[in-house]
């Protein structure tokens, strides 16, 4: 028996040996189970797949996929020997007699769910896929299928393998993971040339009048009513019924058409599909993809203004971009409305501290990653951060002249930009709203992802110390003047907008009134007039003292007016500024302010330092308001009692304004005693990623209080030991662990006034309790992104506050539900514009409509 050469030989031998040859590894093979994540299409730690030179090996045990790179990492780790190795050939078609290519196939598809691969034709290429099991670690090769050679455990296990699904696919039909397959009438669908224009608003059903659940039939253009099943929300089926009658298969569904893509119905199919060619199909009926955006009343709309749309100025439409490739210039696949997770991603890994922490640390984070390294943090980032920066994914196009050479006999693809199922599976595990295909807030985001990047800090190493300020706090009594100085930590600066500063006011009115006009005369509307609010307006507005909501002012021992005002008592490395262009209408709907705003490439914040108690400034008393219980709790009935403590509606509506659930955002004031919008802040974070964390506030009778509601009240544990959940909450605003509890039971459990016991007690006594001389933060369930880490100092990187912009993401559309993200950033001394996969030299950056923009520290 001849021994295999390194990942490629085969080894020849008798038929008989193969069975005899995997007799002692029998033991390692299993069978995937319902429940099993078989990862046949991508390797843990890189982004190849069976496409890739070297292909995909797939563990027999495991069923963890690996590419030629890493497959020996693995098995020295594991000592599992048995590998199926995949991989797709793309082979060019004969040429038939007529020149063109026959429709020839060598090899049926054995892994249906693994994607074509997108810059070869299917009139020239046809796709062979080979399956073969390797030992290791002489890399004998069995090719399959070898069904009268195996054993018959083999034979299953393979044929499970093959056939498993993908493990993004879940139950849910809202899941993002869903994955649609190309509809097989999508290339050759023939549409028929009969002048039919579809209008950008007024659809209805050309057979019943219908408004709602309206289809374009891609063939014809007729527009008809949907069935119930379809999406849920009516019709009389004429849609159906079309197609019944003229076998016309497509239908794309109106007010579903975005820059990304549209809702289409196969009925020949009969179930939803992609379709790769929509654009060209839409603009048949003449509909440009690139001007559909959202309204809201979410249905879609056509704005034909490209001088003006968001859209269009925002991802730069219009003007020809030249591609960008190479290392740092890789793009990411939207897996429907993911683009909030690209844009963020995107920027995180063109700052040097976490390229360092990740990537530069790559080698080390791959050799220590457990056993399954689908589910590691620190391992799924090193691969994204290796993904982007590597340029490994991002290669210019083959020169023509090379092309036929390259064709002649087998193509091997080149991948242009990562798909990132796998990473955002990981994160998003558990979060109701990031594991779902809706469009999210990239704010909300990027505190998230700091939160994971806290939790899973490699050592002493935490990247997101760079994000990382205190910020001082100065309440005021407006009737006895006397002050309180608190701190806390942040990540963000928030800057409101202030409309008020508008320089265009007559213009905003008169396009007012001429848009009321038109709506009311059902004509098009007017050429939109956009707000134009100086940067130093809102930069004002953020300095400027705000009242705070039913005040308890100590000196007067009763409800009084207040005001307060924030300061910077560090300056991060990275100044992260979010423009809070999302409120809520009237009618609770979130809306978004579109304005624009000219952000200097140069920002000076240093006239934001906090100063500190100032001489003649007297402080508040350390005196916490009254809390009063009723005598006889357990014979009344709690809901009424707590309708007396009401919930700060305004610290609400300033969390809501984040992007956070409502019923999360009335918890949070709720639970943490009406202690303002950033003590509330510390508790969503600290509990957002709980099963019930956007279910509405339910209080039962004060006898079955859960241990959440308890710690809002100041309840005492039964082992007298105060509440972990107000523990957390004082954690989270940058104390030890020891300190929290002492406060806590020195004030019996009183969250605020445990938060001003600590503050009046710089120096805590000594506690002869050796529990509170245990640090160990890994206990502690609610640890989060504020929580400090045993440290003496808060984790600051203070310096001086002069910056210099290096990137911003943008939002299109009219709430953080809808629309779509995409981020500029300066690489190389230009910027760079990256749209999902696209990533191109920006022409005309539009710094003035940005949401979210990131500052570097200029070294003084």
């Amino acid at each position: 028996m001849q021994r295999a050469a390194l990942l490629g030989g085969e080894a020849q031998m008798a038929a008989g040996d193969v069975g005899e040859l995997l007799v002692p590894y029998m033991p390692t093979i299993r069978v995937p189970k319902s429940g099993d994540r078989v990862y046949k299409t991508e390797c843990a730690f890189s982004y190849e797949s069976p496409d890739s030179e070297g292909g995909l090996y797939v563990c027999m045990n495991t069923f963890l996929g690996f590419g030629r790179e890493h497959i020996e990492r693995h098995y020295r780790k594991t000592g599992q020997c048995v590998y199926m190795h995949l991989k797709r050939h793309a082979i060019k078609k004969v040429p038939g007699a007529s020149g063109g290519a026959l429709p020839k196939r060598r090899n049926a598809k054995l892994f249906l769910d693994l994607e074509t691969n997108g810059d070869l034709s299917s009139d020239d290429f046809e796709y062979e896929d080979e399956a073969k099991l390797v030992i290791f670690p002489d890399h004998y090769e069995i090719s399959l299928p070898n069904i009268e050679e195996l054993p018959a455990l083999v034979t299953i296990a393979c044929d499970a393998l093959l056939s498993a699904k993908s493990p993004y696919r879940k139950q849910d039909p809202d899941s993002w993971e869903e994955e649609l397959q190309a509809s097989k009438h999508a290339k050759t669908l023939v549409q028929l040339d009969n002048g039919v224009r579809i209008p950008p608003s007024g659809w209805k059903c050309s057979k019943c009048d219908l408004r709602e659940n309206l289809w374009l039939n891609l063939t014809d253009g007729s527009v008809l009513c949907g069935k119930w099943f379809f999406d849920g929300s009516g019709g009389n089926g004429h849609a159906l019924e079309h197609y019944k009658e003229m076998g016309y298969p497509l239908a794309v569904k109106l007010g579903t058409i975005t820059p990304d893509g549209a809702d289409v119905y196969s009925f020949d199919e009969e179930e939803p599909v992609l379709d790769p060619h929509i654009a060209k199909h839409l603009a048949h009926f003449g509909i440009d993809m690139l001007q559909m955006q959202g309204t809201e009343n979410g249905l879609r709309d056509n704005d034909i203004k490209p001088r003006v749309s968001e859209w269009e100025v925002i991802q730069e439409a219009g003007v020809k971009l030249k591609p960008m490739y190479g290392p740092g210039y890789t793009g990411m696949k939207n897996l429907g409305n993911s683009c909030y997770l690209n844009a963020v991603m995107q920027t995180i890994f063109s700052i040097p501290e976490f390229q360092r922490a990740y990537v530069g640390n790559l080698p080390r984070i791959f050799d220590y990653s457990p056993l399954d390294p689908t589910q590691d943090f620190n391992t799924q980032m090193a691969k994204l951060g290796h993904g982007l920066l590597s340029g490994q994914y991002s290669k210019p196009p083959v020169k023509s002249e090379l092309i036929e050479q390259v064709m002649k006999e087998e193509h091997k693809p080149q991948q242009n930009g990562i798909s990132p199922k796998m990473f955002k599976a990981f994160i998003s595990k558990g979060h109701p709203e990031f594991s779902s295909n809706r469009q999210q807030d990239a704010q909300e985001f990027f505190l998230h992802l700091m939160n994971l990047v806290e939790r899973n800090a490699i050592g002493s190493e935490n990247p997101s110390d760079v994000f990382r300020f205190l910020v001082e706090e100065r309440t005021q009594c407006c009737q006895s003047r006397k002050v309180r100085y608190t701190e806390r930590v942040d990540y963000i600066m928030q800057l409101p907008v202030a409309m008020e500063a508008a320089t265009n006011k007559d213009e905003l009115i008169a396009y007012e009134l001429k848009r009321r006009e038109a709506e009311a005369a059902r004509r098009a509307p007017p050429e939109l007039v956009r707000a134009k609010i100086p940067f130093s307006a809102c930069l004002q507005a953020f300095s400027e003292p705000n009242n705070v909501d039913d005040f308890w002012s100590s000196a007067l021992q009763a409800k009084s007016a207040g005001v307060k005002s924030s300061r910077f008592a560090s300056f991060p490395e990275y100044l992260v500024v979010q423009i809070k262009k999302f409120t809520f209408g009237l009618d609770w709907v979130p809306k978004k302010l579109d304005v624009s705003i000219e952000m200097p490439d140069i920002l000076d914040i240093n006239h934001l330092r906090a100063r500190g108690l100032q001489p003649g400034e007297e402080e508040l008393p350390d005196v916490a308001p009254p809390i009063i219980i009723p005598d006889d709790p357990k014979g009344t009935d709690f809901s009424s009692f707590l309708a007396a403590l009401d919930i700060d509606e305004s610290a609400v509506m300033q969390l809501a304004e984040m992007g956070f659930p409502l019923e999360a955002c009335r918890k949070a004031v709720y639970y943490t005693g009406n202690m303002g919008a950033e003590v509330a802040f510390n508790w969503i974070i600290a509990h957002m990623e709980e099963p019930d964390f956007a279910e509405p506030l339910v209080i039962s009778a004060f006898g079955g209080l859960d241990s959440t509601a308890a710690a809002g009240l100041g309840a005492v544990g039964l082992d007298n030991q105060p509440p972990e959940e107000m523990v957390a909450i004082i954690i989270s605003m940058g104390f030890q662990r020891n300190v929290a509890i002492q406060a806590l039971k020195a004030t019996n459990n009183n969250l605020e006034r445990a938060v001003e016991w600590i503050f009046s007690h710089p120096e805590p006594e000594e506690e002869s309790e050796p529990a509170l001389d245990v640090m160990d933060m890994e206990n502690n369930v609610n640890a989060n992104i504020l929580a400090a880490t045993g440290s003496e100092e808060p984790r600051i990187k203070d310096g001086p506050g002069r910056y210099e912009l290096f990137g911003f993401i943008s939002h299109m559309g009219t709430s953080t539900m809808s629309g779509h993200y995409v981020c500029h950033l300066k690489k190389e001394g230009r910027w760079v514009i990256y749209n999902d996969l696209r990533v191109c030299a920006s022409e005309r950056p539009p710094k003035d409509l940005g949401y979210i923009y990131f500052y570097h520290r200029i070294p003084s």
